[in-house]
């Protein structure tokens, strides 16, 4: 009996929490601190998304995988690089690449090692495991600076002070101060100054609600894929 409900039924739910929790999130930033309700809704939120890729797993597994150990615990495949995931394919799902190597392919393409647009999925995972024994990895507040400079012809260059530092620097023929590292006052300039603000998740470095965004949207992507071949 598919799953494909169940797994359509906890994305929807996670869905259905993104506005809450990007209305928690800029409280928090605003507060300096994280709320508890946040804490929560994140937990709940990753725990729906990774339902939904176990069921997807299960379907998998009961519709190409007759020969797969019953007493094995299946979960979606998260690997670190190609013999672990050749490994754990040969584990949980006997023969998929013979019986259907379209699902074989397509969960060998998210993995994490094959390209650093699927690192969401090994952060994803990080984020989720530690959720299930603390209320949530630690997240840190952060403000990054960004500098903007618009010049009378219309073009635009812009920076972040912290990661670039100008000696002897003209930017659209006006000079840098490379003790203040920002162009000296003119009027064929607009010079900007940003600061954004955001939490990241500790060892992983990432803004957390861009991850829980983009794990919800690939997510989707998985099961629409997967979905047409079980």
């Amino acid at each position: 009996m598919s799953r494909r409900s169940s797994a359509e039924a906890q994305i929807n739910r996670a869905d259905s929490l993104l506005p809450t929790i990007e209305s928690e999130y800029q409280n928090s930033l605003s507060k300096k601190s994280i709320d508890d309700n946040l804490k929560l809704d994140i937990q709940s939120f990753c725990g729906h998304l990774r339902s939904a890729l176990d069921y997807i797993a299960k379907d998998i597994v009961e519709t190409h995988c007759p020969n797969a150990n019953p007493r094995n615990r299946l979960y979606f495949p998260i690997t670190h690089d190609a013999q672990s995931f050749s490994n754990t394919m040969k584990r949980f799902y006997p023969d998929l690449n013979h019986n259907c190597h379209e699902l074989y392919d397509i969960l060998e393409s998210v993995q994490p090692y094959q390209d650093n647009k699927n690192l969401w999925l090994k952060n994803f995972n990080k984020v989720n495991n530690e959720n299930k024994h603390n209320d949530l990895v630690e997240q840190i507040r952060t403000e990054t600076k960004w500098v903007d400079v618009q010049t009378q012809g219309g073009n635009r260059v812009n920076w972040n002070p912290a990661n670039v530092k100008f000696e002897s620097v003209k930017i659209g023929g006006v000079p840098v101060n490379p003790q203040t590292q920002m162009p000296v006052p003119s009027t064929t300039q607009k010079v900007t100054i940003e600061t954004w603000v955001d939490f990241r998740f500790d060892d992983i470095d990432v803004s957390a609600l861009a991850l829980l965004k983009e794990s919800l949207t690939r997510t989707k992507s998985i099961s629409t894929d997967a979905y047409k071949y079980i």
